[in-house]
């Protein structure tokens, strides 16, 4: 029995209406995550960095990953042209015109992160010092964590029959040496990135910021970010020229739970959809027996 449209689409409406009404309460009701109290992070400075690529040697090495020799023309060298299931850091160019920067890529180390709401196992988890962690033992690799991270920065190990999910840990592997710093902070040649408690992170880049406002855009990305993030960034050209292109401050999983708890508060969306359609079959029920008796009659 086919569906009578305009009805069905007013029961859709209904059921929209009950969430958009239901939603609110819940957004006023999660309460915005701050930075941990024992948060360590990066500060990375694009007027510093000379493009040289220490960071990202020195980041396979500490992390056994193998090189990448799959870019074409590129066989000889570990040449990757982005993050991959080989490479967690990465430094890529912008140019345009006569203007050129490096950007450094790795985890952002995000403040409420968008992989851990989305993993529904917990296999990505926020630990000490606000370190994003994966567990490849609770890991089913559904890659949620792929299409909800907004940097792009998860990748799967598609090379492997018993895949892993790559991205920067921050080296914790390193925790126990007494100066520990990701690799790719301790060969900085330039320290065009370094590493360091938050707080103090932070005031370096308003520093730096305040000392010499000619020389950066006016804002440190990540302060404040989707909710911020412990990896900090200062440049000398447009942070969207950079590929940052996220302006908002309000977090992914904050955003996502609102929608997703707001439709199933109560069981009211689902609640009112299910009526109504309900609704549309009794209808068309009635309205196809009335037919066949006019038929027979």
């Amino acid at each position: 029995m086919a569906f009578d449209r305009r009805s069905l689409l007013k029961g859709m409406a209904t059921a929209s209406a009950a969430a958009v009404a239901s939603a609110s309460p819940v957004k006023a009701a999660r309460e915005r995550k701050v930075v941990p109290e024992d948060a360590r992070g990066m500060l990375y400075d694009t007027t510093l960095c000379i493009g040289c690529k220490a960071c990202v040697r020195a980041c396979k090495e500490a992390n056994d990953l193998p090189a990448d020799t799959r870019t074409p023309g590129m066989e000889i060298f570990d040449a990757p042209t982005d993050l991959n299931d080989y490479t967690k850091n990465i430094i890529k160019l912008y140019s345009e015109g006569d203007r050129r920067s490096y950007v450094k890529r790795q985890c952002m180390q995000c403040v409420d992160p968008a992989c851990v709401g989305a993993c529904m196992i917990g296999a990505f988890r926020k630990e000490k010092f606000g370190i994003i962690t994966w567990d490849r033992d609770r890991c089913i690799g559904c890659r949620y964590c792929q299409m909800a991270c907004p940097f792009g920065i998860p990748k799967f190990e598609w090379s492997s029959l018993n895949p892993d999910i790559v991205k920067c840990e921050y080296c914790r592997q390193r925790e126990g040496d007494k100066q520990w710093e990701p690799a790719c902070c301790e060969v900085c040649p330039r320290e065009a990135v370094i590493a360091g408690t938050y707080e103090e992170l932070l005031a370096e880049a308003k520093r730096r910021l305040a000392e010499h406002p000619d020389r950066y855009e006016p804002k440190i990305y990540g302060e404040k970010d989707l909710g911020g993030t412990q990896v900090l960034y200062l440049s000398h050209v447009p942070f969207e020229k950079l590929g940052f292109k996220f302006d908002s401050e309000e977090p992914v999983p904050e955003m996502q739970q609102t929608i997703q708890h707001g439709i199933y508060q109560g069981f009211i969306a689902p609640a009112a959809l299910y009526a109504g359609l309900g609704v549309v079959l009794w209808r068309n029920r009635r309205k196809g027996g009335a037919e066949e008796e006019e038929g027979e009659a």
